[in-house]
Protein backbone atom coordinates (compact mmCIF):
# COMPACT_ATOMS: atom_id res chain seq x y z
CA UNK A 1 0.00 0.00 0.00
CA UNK A 2 1.47 3.56 -0.44
CA UNK A 3 1.62 5.31 2.13
CA UNK A 4 2.99 8.64 1.11
CA UNK A 5 0.56 8.74 -2.12
CA UNK A 6 -2.07 8.91 0.06
CA UNK A 7 -2.12 12.58 1.00
CA UNK A 8 -3.92 14.18 -1.13
CA UNK A 9 -7.12 11.98 -0.03
CA UNK A 10 -6.44 12.12 3.40
CA UNK A 11 -6.04 16.03 3.98
CA UNK A 12 -9.14 16.18 1.86
CA UNK A 13 -11.46 13.55 3.57
CA UNK A 14 -10.16 15.26 7.37
CA UNK A 15 -10.91 18.86 5.69
CA UNK A 16 -14.95 16.94 4.72
CA UNK A 17 -15.08 15.84 8.30
CA UNK A 18 -13.72 18.74 10.23
CA UNK A 19 -15.63 21.51 8.59
CA UNK A 20 -18.80 19.26 9.41
CA UNK A 21 -20.47 20.75 12.17
CA UNK A 22 -21.05 17.92 14.97
CA UNK A 23 -21.00 18.11 18.61
CA UNK A 24 -22.02 15.88 20.03
CA UNK A 25 -25.72 14.97 19.87
CA UNK A 26 -25.62 16.57 16.36
CA UNK A 27 -23.61 14.36 14.40
CA UNK A 28 -26.29 13.10 11.76
CA UNK A 29 -24.28 15.11 8.86
CA UNK A 30 -21.17 14.23 10.12
CA UNK A 31 -21.76 10.27 10.18
CA UNK A 32 -23.62 10.91 6.56
CA UNK A 33 -20.50 12.56 5.48
CA UNK A 34 -18.53 9.16 6.77
CA UNK A 35 -20.81 6.97 5.54
CA UNK A 36 -21.16 8.39 1.86
CA UNK A 37 -17.19 7.84 1.85
CA UNK A 38 -16.94 4.34 2.92
CA UNK A 39 -19.86 3.36 0.82
CA UNK A 40 -18.14 4.94 -2.36
CA UNK A 41 -15.18 2.70 -1.45
CA UNK A 42 -16.88 -0.46 -1.62
CA UNK A 43 -17.53 -1.15 2.59
CA UNK A 44 -20.96 -2.11 3.58
CA UNK A 45 -21.83 0.34 6.72
CA UNK A 46 -24.64 0.23 9.41
CA UNK A 47 -26.19 2.81 12.00
CA UNK A 48 -26.36 2.51 15.80
CA UNK A 49 -29.19 3.50 17.23
CA UNK A 50 -27.64 6.13 19.39
CA UNK A 51 -26.59 7.29 15.85
CA UNK A 52 -22.93 5.97 15.66
CA UNK A 53 -21.86 4.62 11.91
CA UNK A 54 -19.99 1.06 12.06
CA UNK A 55 -18.56 -0.12 8.74
CA UNK A 56 -17.92 -3.66 8.10
CA UNK A 57 -13.97 -4.83 7.07
CA UNK A 58 -14.36 -8.52 6.34
CA UNK A 59 -11.12 -10.65 7.03
CA UNK A 60 -9.23 -13.20 5.35
CA UNK A 61 -9.69 -15.61 8.39
CA UNK A 62 -13.30 -15.46 10.67
CA UNK A 63 -12.36 -17.11 13.72
CA UNK A 64 -11.80 -13.88 15.79
CA UNK A 65 -13.44 -10.25 15.31
CA UNK A 66 -11.74 -7.15 16.21
CA UNK A 67 -13.15 -3.59 16.24
CA UNK A 68 -11.19 -0.07 15.37
CA UNK A 69 -12.82 3.00 17.34
CA UNK A 70 -12.42 6.68 16.32
CA UNK A 71 -15.65 9.56 17.63
CA UNK A 72 -16.40 11.88 14.61
CA UNK A 73 -18.36 14.04 17.57
CA UNK A 74 -16.62 17.00 19.07
CA UNK A 75 -16.44 20.09 21.01
CA UNK A 76 -18.95 22.69 21.10
CA UNK A 77 -21.66 24.84 22.61
CA UNK A 78 -25.40 25.35 23.37
CA UNK A 79 -27.73 28.26 23.72
CA UNK A 80 -28.71 28.15 27.60
CA UNK A 81 -30.20 31.27 28.09
CA UNK A 82 -31.42 34.19 25.92
CA UNK A 83 -30.77 38.05 27.70
CA UNK A 84 -33.17 40.85 27.52
CA UNK A 85 -30.55 42.24 25.26
CA UNK A 86 -30.64 39.87 22.91
CA UNK A 87 -27.61 37.90 23.48
CA UNK A 88 -27.03 34.29 23.50
CA UNK A 89 -25.53 32.88 26.86
CA UNK A 90 -23.56 29.94 26.75
CA UNK A 91 -23.01 26.03 28.07
CA UNK A 92 -20.31 23.63 27.34
CA UNK A 93 -20.41 20.78 25.46
CA UNK A 94 -17.79 18.65 26.23
CA UNK A 95 -14.54 20.56 27.46
CA UNK A 96 -13.67 23.27 24.95
CA UNK A 97 -11.42 25.57 26.76
CA UNK A 98 -13.30 28.79 26.54
CA UNK A 99 -10.70 31.72 26.61
CA UNK A 100 -9.69 30.31 23.12
CA UNK A 101 -12.98 30.52 21.89
CA UNK A 102 -13.27 34.94 22.73
CA UNK A 103 -13.86 36.23 19.17
CA UNK A 104 -14.32 33.17 17.06
CA UNK A 105 -17.07 33.21 14.24
CA UNK A 106 -20.00 30.32 14.49
CA UNK A 107 -23.54 29.46 13.56
CA UNK A 108 -26.28 29.01 15.02
CA UNK A 109 -28.91 26.08 13.81
CA UNK A 110 -32.40 26.45 15.51
CA UNK A 111 -34.64 23.41 15.66
CA UNK A 112 -36.93 24.12 12.22
CA UNK A 113 -33.68 24.43 10.21
CA UNK A 114 -32.64 27.66 10.09
CA UNK A 115 -28.80 28.78 10.11
CA UNK A 116 -27.56 31.58 11.50
CA UNK A 117 -24.57 33.56 12.30
CA UNK A 118 -22.16 35.13 15.00
CA UNK A 119 -19.40 35.98 16.93
CA UNK A 120 -18.68 34.54 20.92
CA UNK A 121 -17.37 37.28 22.91
CA UNK A 122 -16.59 38.33 26.16
CA UNK A 123 -19.14 40.31 28.43
CA UNK A 124 -16.87 43.17 28.34
CA UNK A 125 -15.48 42.77 24.80
CA UNK A 126 -14.56 46.21 23.59
CA UNK A 127 -11.04 47.95 24.93
CA UNK A 128 -12.60 51.46 24.79
CA UNK A 129 -15.71 51.03 26.77
CA UNK A 130 -14.73 48.19 29.72
CA UNK A 131 -12.37 48.64 32.42
CA UNK A 132 -12.10 44.54 32.67
CA UNK A 133 -11.80 44.04 29.02
CA UNK A 134 -8.45 42.16 29.81
CA UNK A 135 -8.79 40.90 33.54
CA UNK A 136 -12.90 39.74 33.24
CA UNK A 137 -12.86 36.11 33.10
CA UNK A 138 -13.42 34.01 29.87
CA UNK A 139 -16.44 31.39 31.41
CA UNK A 140 -19.97 30.45 30.71
CA UNK A 141 -21.02 33.18 32.48
CA UNK A 142 -19.12 36.33 31.04
CA UNK A 143 -19.60 34.85 27.57
CA UNK A 144 -22.17 35.33 24.96
CA UNK A 145 -22.60 35.16 21.45
CA UNK A 146 -23.36 38.39 19.32
CA UNK A 147 -26.09 37.39 16.64
CA UNK A 148 -25.27 38.85 13.04
CA UNK A 149 -29.05 39.98 13.47
CA UNK A 150 -30.79 43.41 14.33
CA UNK A 151 -32.08 42.45 18.22
CA UNK A 152 -32.15 44.21 20.31
CA UNK A 153 -34.26 41.90 23.58
CA UNK A 154 -35.21 38.69 23.59
CA UNK A 155 -38.11 38.46 22.05
CA UNK A 156 -36.46 40.22 18.78
CA UNK A 157 -34.19 36.72 18.81
CA UNK A 158 -37.36 34.04 19.50
CA UNK A 159 -39.36 35.57 16.52
CA UNK A 160 -36.18 33.98 14.37
CA UNK A 161 -36.87 31.18 15.78
CA UNK A 162 -33.72 30.87 17.91
CA UNK A 163 -34.38 29.08 21.59
CA UNK A 164 -32.51 27.64 24.35
CA UNK A 165 -31.10 24.16 23.60
CA UNK A 166 -30.26 25.42 20.20
CA UNK A 167 -26.78 24.32 18.96
CA UNK A 168 -23.76 26.85 18.84
CA UNK A 169 -21.06 25.66 16.41
CA UNK A 170 -17.82 27.34 16.26
CA UNK A 171 -15.97 27.53 13.31
CA UNK A 172 -12.57 24.92 12.73
CA UNK A 173 -10.57 26.77 10.89
CA UNK A 174 -9.24 24.03 9.19
CA UNK A 175 -6.01 25.17 7.30
CA UNK A 176 -3.44 22.71 5.42
CA UNK A 177 0.05 23.77 4.88
CA UNK A 178 2.57 23.67 2.52
CA UNK A 179 4.99 21.93 5.16
CA UNK A 180 2.39 19.25 5.61
CA UNK A 181 0.68 20.44 8.67
CA UNK A 182 -3.42 20.50 9.25
CA UNK A 183 -4.26 22.64 11.84
CA UNK A 184 -8.15 22.93 13.27
CA UNK A 185 -10.20 22.27 15.97
CA UNK A 186 -11.72 19.04 16.10
CA UNK A 187 -9.01 17.19 15.00
CA UNK A 188 -9.22 15.39 18.18
CA UNK A 189 -10.70 12.79 16.72
CA UNK A 190 -11.94 13.95 13.55
CA UNK A 191 -8.17 13.76 12.01
CA UNK A 192 -8.40 10.07 13.30
CA UNK A 193 -11.40 9.04 11.65
CA UNK A 194 -10.01 10.47 8.30
CA UNK A 195 -6.93 8.02 8.89
CA UNK A 196 -9.31 5.12 9.02
CA UNK A 197 -11.30 6.22 6.17
CA UNK A 198 -8.25 6.56 4.17
CA UNK A 199 -6.49 3.44 4.75
CA UNK A 200 -9.81 1.65 3.91
CA UNK A 201 -9.26 3.57 0.67
CA UNK A 202 -5.59 1.98 0.58
CA UNK A 203 -7.11 -1.42 1.39
CA UNK A 204 -9.77 -1.41 -1.62
CA UNK A 205 -7.20 0.19 -4.25
CA UNK A 206 -4.78 -2.71 -3.58
CA UNK A 207 -7.03 -5.45 -2.84
CA UNK A 208 -6.06 -6.44 0.91
CA UNK A 209 -8.41 -7.61 3.50
CA UNK A 210 -7.20 -7.31 7.28
CA UNK A 211 -6.49 -10.92 8.57
CA UNK A 212 -9.12 -11.05 10.88
CA UNK A 213 -13.36 -9.51 10.86
CA UNK A 214 -12.69 -5.94 11.93
CA UNK A 215 -15.77 -3.46 12.45
CA UNK A 216 -14.51 0.19 12.36
CA UNK A 217 -17.07 2.24 14.90
CA UNK A 218 -17.44 5.75 14.53
CA UNK A 219 -18.64 7.09 17.99
CA UNK A 220 -21.19 9.75 18.33
CA UNK A 221 -20.95 10.64 22.11
CA UNK A 222 -16.93 10.73 23.11
CA UNK A 223 -16.65 14.10 23.79
CA UNK A 224 -19.24 13.58 26.84
CA UNK A 225 -18.40 10.33 28.13
CA UNK A 226 -20.55 7.04 26.88
CA UNK A 227 -19.28 7.35 23.41
CA UNK A 228 -18.05 3.69 23.76
CA UNK A 229 -20.40 2.07 26.22
CA UNK A 230 -22.74 0.26 23.34
CA UNK A 231 -19.50 -1.36 21.21
CA UNK A 232 -20.63 -4.57 20.79
CA UNK A 233 -19.34 -7.13 23.62
CA UNK A 234 -18.12 -9.95 20.87
CA UNK A 235 -15.03 -8.07 19.67
CA UNK A 236 -11.98 -9.75 20.60
CA UNK A 237 -10.17 -6.88 20.86
CA UNK A 238 -10.82 -3.10 21.00
CA UNK A 239 -8.14 -0.47 19.19
CA UNK A 240 -9.22 3.00 19.83
CA UNK A 241 -7.64 5.97 17.59
CA UNK A 242 -7.97 8.79 18.94
CA UNK A 243 -5.47 11.96 19.52
CA UNK A 244 -1.74 11.95 20.66
CA UNK A 245 -0.56 13.48 23.66
CA UNK A 246 1.85 16.36 22.93
CA UNK A 247 3.58 18.23 25.43
CA UNK A 248 4.68 18.67 29.49
CA UNK A 249 7.32 15.19 30.00
CA UNK A 250 5.72 13.69 27.04
CA UNK A 251 7.82 12.45 23.95
CA UNK A 252 5.49 12.18 21.13
CA UNK A 253 5.44 14.65 18.37
CA UNK A 254 3.14 15.62 15.72
CA UNK A 255 5.28 13.55 12.92
CA UNK A 256 4.66 10.47 15.06
CA UNK A 257 2.19 8.10 16.55
CA UNK A 258 1.34 7.52 19.76
CA UNK A 259 1.12 4.02 21.80
CA UNK A 260 -0.69 5.14 24.91
CA UNK A 261 0.33 2.62 28.17
CA UNK A 262 -2.04 4.26 30.45
CA UNK A 263 -4.51 7.30 30.60
CA UNK A 264 -6.09 8.99 33.69
CA UNK A 265 -8.52 5.72 33.24
CA UNK A 266 -5.60 3.37 33.92
CA UNK A 267 -3.61 1.25 32.06
CA UNK A 268 -4.44 -0.51 28.50
CA UNK A 269 -4.14 -4.29 27.62
CA UNK A 270 -0.17 -4.97 28.21
CA UNK A 271 0.08 -7.51 26.03
CA UNK A 272 -1.62 -5.55 23.20
CA UNK A 273 0.05 -2.56 24.27
CA UNK A 274 3.47 -4.50 23.67
CA UNK A 275 2.31 -5.92 20.81
CA UNK A 276 1.70 -2.87 18.88
CA UNK A 277 5.52 -1.05 20.20
CA UNK A 278 6.79 -4.50 18.94
CA UNK A 279 5.22 -4.00 15.16
CA UNK A 280 6.20 -0.13 15.15
CA UNK A 281 9.55 -1.61 15.75
CA UNK A 282 10.01 -3.98 13.21
CA UNK A 283 7.71 -2.05 10.70
CA UNK A 284 9.94 1.04 10.97
CA UNK A 285 6.95 2.90 12.14
CA UNK A 286 8.09 6.19 13.73
CA UNK A 287 6.13 5.86 17.31
CA UNK A 288 6.31 6.98 21.19
CA UNK A 289 4.62 5.75 24.13
CA UNK A 290 3.70 7.97 26.52
CA UNK A 291 1.06 8.03 29.73
CA UNK A 292 -1.78 10.82 29.16
CA UNK A 293 -2.36 12.82 32.30
CA UNK A 294 -5.80 14.32 31.12
CA UNK A 295 -7.20 11.97 28.95
CA UNK A 296 -10.11 8.46 28.57
CA UNK A 297 -10.75 7.22 25.39
CA UNK A 298 -13.97 5.47 24.10
CA UNK A 299 -12.20 2.15 25.49
CA UNK A 300 -12.59 2.94 29.27
CA UNK A 301 -16.63 3.53 28.65
CA UNK A 302 -16.34 0.22 27.02
CA UNK A 303 -15.02 -1.62 29.30
CA UNK A 304 -17.33 0.28 32.34
CA UNK A 305 -19.96 -0.96 30.17
CA UNK A 306 -18.87 -4.49 30.83
CA UNK A 307 -16.81 -5.65 27.70
CA UNK A 308 -14.11 -8.01 27.85
CA UNK A 309 -12.26 -7.26 24.82
CA UNK A 310 -8.64 -6.31 25.51
CA UNK A 311 -7.61 -3.02 24.64
CA UNK A 312 -5.55 -0.01 23.23
CA UNK A 313 -4.95 3.53 22.18
CA UNK A 314 -3.17 4.98 19.72
CA UNK A 315 -3.21 8.17 17.55
CA UNK A 316 -1.23 10.99 15.84
CA UNK A 317 0.42 13.48 17.76
CA UNK A 318 -1.76 16.95 18.47
CA UNK A 319 -0.78 19.85 19.59
CA UNK A 320 -2.87 22.19 21.55
CA UNK A 321 -5.57 19.89 22.18
CA UNK A 322 -9.21 20.95 22.94
CA UNK A 323 -8.37 24.35 21.77
CA UNK A 324 -6.40 25.25 18.35
CA UNK A 325 -5.45 22.10 17.40
CA UNK A 326 -2.55 20.96 14.85
CA UNK A 327 -1.10 17.90 13.71
CA UNK A 328 1.42 16.46 10.86
CA UNK A 329 0.96 14.17 7.98
CA UNK A 330 4.00 12.33 8.94
CA UNK A 331 1.88 11.72 12.43
CA UNK A 332 -1.42 10.68 10.76
CA UNK A 333 0.31 8.60 8.14
CA UNK A 334 2.25 6.74 10.91
CA UNK A 335 -0.89 6.27 12.76
CA UNK A 336 -2.03 4.54 9.30
CA UNK A 337 0.82 2.50 8.88
CA UNK A 338 0.66 1.42 12.58
CA UNK A 339 -3.14 -0.21 12.11
CA UNK A 340 -2.31 -1.70 8.89
CA UNK A 341 0.38 -3.95 10.50
CA UNK A 342 -1.98 -4.63 13.46
CA UNK A 343 -4.89 -5.67 11.13
CA UNK A 344 -2.15 -7.99 9.07
CA UNK A 345 -3.17 -6.76 6.25
CA UNK A 346 -2.67 -8.28 3.05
Amino acid sequence: MDFNGCKDFLMETAKTLLTTDSPSGFTRRAVEAAEGIAQGLGYATRRTNKGGLVIEVPGREHTRKVGLAAHIDTLGLMCRAISDKGELMVTRIGGPILPTLDGEYCKIYTRAGKVYTGTILSLSPAAHVFDDVLSRPRDEQNMYVRLDEVVKSAGDVRALGIEVGDYICYDPKTTVTGSGFLKSRFIDDKGSAACLLTLLKLMADAGVKPRYDAEIHLTVYEEVGHGGATIPWDLDELLAVDMGCVGLDLTCTEEQVSICAKDSAGPYDYDMVSRLVTLAKEGGVDYAVDVYPHYSSDVAVAWKAGSDAKAALIGPGVQASHGMERTHFHGMRETIKLIALYLECA
